[in-house]
């Protein structure tokens, strides 16, 4: 069975690990501290790191904007959904806006375009 989680805990999640990623990285500069080209290269790469968490926080800081917040079936909080199909943030429970997918089994390709 696949574990599946809202769409917008998976972004914040990869936000937060470029973040961790960047510190890592300027971290790595300690290494070569006889070499101040290579300490440049790792705290740039480090800092550019941080900026693109920045960047994805803002980019799904936006689209939960536009997301429709519904209250969950299951355990009543209130949650995002972001396309036709999405989970609860809570409980992990199946959630859709498509009366044509009630009662179906979740499947996430339901949220890709028709061809």
């Amino acid at each position: 069975m696949k574990k599946y989680n809202s769409k917008i805990n998976k972004i914040r999640s990869f936000a937060l690990s470029l973040i961790f990623i960047g510190f890592v990285v300027m971290y790595g500069a300690i290494f070569f501290r006889e070499n101040p080209w290579l300490v440049v290269i790792f705290m740039s790469l480090g800092l550019l790191c941080i900026f693109a968490s920045t960047a994805v926080y803002l980019w799904i800081g936006l689209l939960s904007t536009r997301a429709v917040q519904v209250a969950c079936p299951n355990c009543g909080k209130h949650t995002k959904v972001l396309g036709r199909v999405d989970m609860c943030m809570y409980c992990n429970e199946p959630l859709t806006l498509d009366p044509n997918l009630e009662g179906k089994a979740f499947d996430q390709s339901y949220n890709k375009k028709s061809e």
